[in-house]
């Protein structure tokens, strides 16, 4: 569900900001054929990390989609499809920068279901099971199509050349860099600037905290295989979110008077904590909502459109209740927390700033990317 489900145990620590290791980059690479060969010994069934602390596997395909077309790969609406899972906390990010943007009528979507098996994310929410541009029943076809016998996770989300069925990219903090910087000739009039030049580098400084040590802080928490590693990432996690309750005391967003990338990449961990990294992942110090500064920070980018309306608790749920299953061995979905309450006034408006800057909100969400009735602030 995050970059690396489908593989299976992670072997790296995270690299910089926006994109880690190379598999593969550039057109050229995709043109000769290159194979790999599974690892024989992998169990695909284990998320726990035996050895004790978890490590992220950082190796992601890093073709860019750029509107040069540098890498082979110009930007053109209609020739890219964006594949997400709902469930998956970086695909989220993906969906909501793509909906900020105006993205919906230049880069199609298509969505997984909130669970797999080990072999791949599959498109079980269509009909048929088959996603219906690109006609394939499982993710992984798209990846072998670009690489056979792609040796890494299939992961989410993941840009697909639609003509060929190949997958550009799964490097998915350069994905929603790029969408903000190289697809701005086909914003929407009034987008947001989410990577401004001027604040680039303190975005960068503060995204990659969050990064190390929240985002990915969770599930160090989660698949720790020690007792040590587990207190390790528990402290680590909950020292980084008393600074960020500090830092937003006093500012509505993270990195100036607007809504930026930085603010996308904490809300889909703060969207996720109270259903599942509370209790699941055991990040049990306090629930979000018993943080209040955090809390009121969450449901104010909740209630702002193209956050909350991409929020679906009911497959967040299913998903890593369902698919950990050394961590969860009977696949049992709890029917709480209460999750009716990110509706409810959140006052942070009172710090000034304007989520979308001189711009303007974007407008509903497409009709077939809507959030089920009940699956979005209901009880689940």
């Amino acid at each position: 569900m995050n970059a690396q489900y489908g593989n299976a145990r992670n072997r790296r620590r995270s690299g910089p900001l926006t994109f880690g290791k190379s598999v593969v980059a550039g057109r050229k690479a995709a043109q000769t054929g290159a194979s790999f060969k599974r690892p024989d010994d992998e169990d695909d069934d284990d998320y726990m990390s035996a050895g004790g602390e978890f490590d992220r596997d950082t190796q992601y395909i890093t073709t860019r989609i750029t509107a040069d077309g540098r890498d082979g790969y110009p930007v053109e609406p209609g020739r890219y499809r964006l594949i997400v899972a709902r469930a998956c906390p970086w695909a989220n990010r993906a969906m909501i920068v793509r909906r900020l943007l105006g993205l919906e009528d230049v880069l199609s979507i298509g969505f997984c279901g909130p669970t797999h098996d080990k072999r791949s994310w599959t498109f079980d929410l269509d009909p048929g099971g088959v996603d219906p541009v690109l006609k394939v029943a499982r993710l992984q076809d798209a990846y072998f199509a670009r690489i056979p016998n792609y040796p890494r996770g299939i992961t989410v989300p993941a840009i697909v050349e639609v003509s060929t069925g190949k997958v550009v990219t799964n490097d998915f903090a350069r994905m929603t860099l790029d969408l903000s910087t190289e697809w701005e000739a086909y914003h929407r009039t009034g987008a947001p600037q989410l990577y401004p030049e001027h604040l680039r580098d303190e975005i960068n400084d503060v995204a990659r905290r969050i990064y190390v040590d929240i985002n990915d802080g969770v599930y160090r928490c989660g698949f720790a295989g020690s007792q040590r590693a587990y207190d390790a990432a528990y402290d680590r996690l909950f020292t980084a979110l008393d600074w960020l309750s500090d830092r937003l005391a006093n500012q509505r967003y993270l990195v100036g008077d607007t809504i930026t990338e930085a603010d996308v990449r904490l809300f889909t961990t703060l969207a996720r904590f109270d259903p599942v990294y509370h209790g699941h992942f055991k990040c049990n110090r306090h629930k979000l909502s018993e943080m209040p500064v955090l809390w009121a920070y969450a449901r104010d980018l909740f209630q702002t459109p193209g956050f909350g309306d991409t929020i679906d608790f009911v497959q967040i749920k299913q998903h890593y209740y369902v698919v950990h299953a050394d961590i969860n061995p009977t696949g049992v979905v709890p029917k709480g927390p209460e999750l009716n309450n990110w509706h409810t006034p959140h006052g942070r408006e009172t710090l000034g700033g304007h989520p979308f800057g001189e711009g303007t909100p974007p407008g509903p969400a497409p009709e077939g990317e809507r959030i089920p009735t009940g699956h979005d602030d209901a009880d689940t």
